[in-house]
């Protein structure tokens, strides 16, 4: 399931503990709209039974964004037990993004 991210405190319920992927986007984005049906094929195709998708817009939820000085979106972070270990901008399709989680 894709947690859409209302609040700052709701994210920081959800990324502390396990795997993460934290995907920043814009409703007026279109790079994020296009990165938006792979990240929901990742999440539905389960190739990562453990993974939470945490969808946060910098527009709605801003203080997230700038706590990571985040510019661009689309920004993927990924995290494990509340330590970033990567990122990665822009659009990635499917085989790329499991790629980047894998490694």
């Amino acid at each position: 399931m894709i947690i859409e991210i209302q609040t700052a405190e709701e994210y920081e319920k959800y990324y502390q503990t396990g795997e993460v992927l934290v995907d920043f986007n814009a409703v007026w984005c279109g790079p994020c709209r296009m990165l938006a049906p792979v990240l929901e094929d990742l999440d539905r195709l389960q190739y990562f039974p453990n993974l939470k998708i945490l969808s946060v817009d910098v527009d709605r939820v801003p203080l997230i964004a700038a706590k990571y000085g985040i510019e661009t979106i689309p920004t993927l972070l990924y995290f494990k037990d509340g330590r970033l270990l990567k990122s990665t901008l822009g659009y990635r399709p499917l085989d790329d993004l499991k790629q980047f989680i894998e490694k």
